[in-house]
């Protein structure tokens, strides 16, 4: 058998805590946020504290770590300012821009720009979309929860979704997996791709106990 240790979360200090949630929650999606500031001006930035919740409503979470000192970063404040936000799914070729978009540039440069990314405006928010991105989701906040002195979670409800059209069929909306080639977020700067795949299926109840007869016969 396996063995455990076990960590106990109360007497362990923030940076302890953090590595051991980015090295076991893995790989976890990248949200590549643009927002734009109440007079127009944009900003793009990478979480990988991310992940849609529900479907009906459409939302999506983004967990953002602010400044030490209560300053919002500029994705944070943009969203309390505008109410919107644009979410890009990072693929493998966008690895090298989304990194630059990390830098942590002050609020007059546009992370786009520097990064060479090429932009239109949103169509239902006003938060620019990144057209080499395999799927942008045009967001409106719909909830901030402040969960401590310097973090947030934004949830945020999708309103509209673009797909990279050779991945996605219209008639059944299946999404091709292979062709959005997603990359995930493990511990430290290590990121996965995602193009090793397989497939399984959750059995119904009468499927489990068919399979269980079979291998009870194979055993005798």
């Amino acid at each position: 058998m396996t063995e455990h240790t076990h960590f106990d979360f109360a007497k362990l200090n923030e940076r302890e805590r953090y590595k051991l949630l980015i090295g076991t929650v893995i790989p976890r999606p990248i949200a590549l946020v643009t927002t734009v500031d109440k007079d127009g001006h944009p900003n793009a930035g990478p979480f990988s504290f991310f992940n849609v919740l529900t479907h009906d409503p459409a939302i999506v979470a983004i967990g953002v770590e602010n400044y030490s000192d209560m300053r919002f970063k500029d994705t944070a404040r943009n969203i309390r300012e505008t109410g919107e936000f644009t979410v890009h799914i990072c693929d493998n070729a966008l690895v090298d821009q989304m990194e630059i978009c990390a830098i942590k540039f002050g609020p007059e440069v546009d992370e786009m720009e520097e990064a060479g990314l090429a932009t239109v405006p949103g169509q239902m928010v006003r938060s620019p979309r990144i057209l080499a991105a395999p799927a942008a989701l045009e967001c409106r906040r719909h909830t901030t929860l402040q969960v401590g002195s310097a973090r947030e979670i934004i949830l945020g409800e999708v309103v509209g979704v673009f797909v990279r059209s050779d991945a996605v069929n219209t008639a059944n909306l299946h999404i091709d997996q292979q062709l959005m080639d997603a990359v995930g977020r493990m511990g430290g700067h290590t990121y996965a791709r995602t193009r090793d795949q397989f497939d399984t299926k959750t059995l119904t109840p009468q499927e489990w106990e068919n399979r269980k007869a079979v291998e009870t016969l194979m055993a005798e």
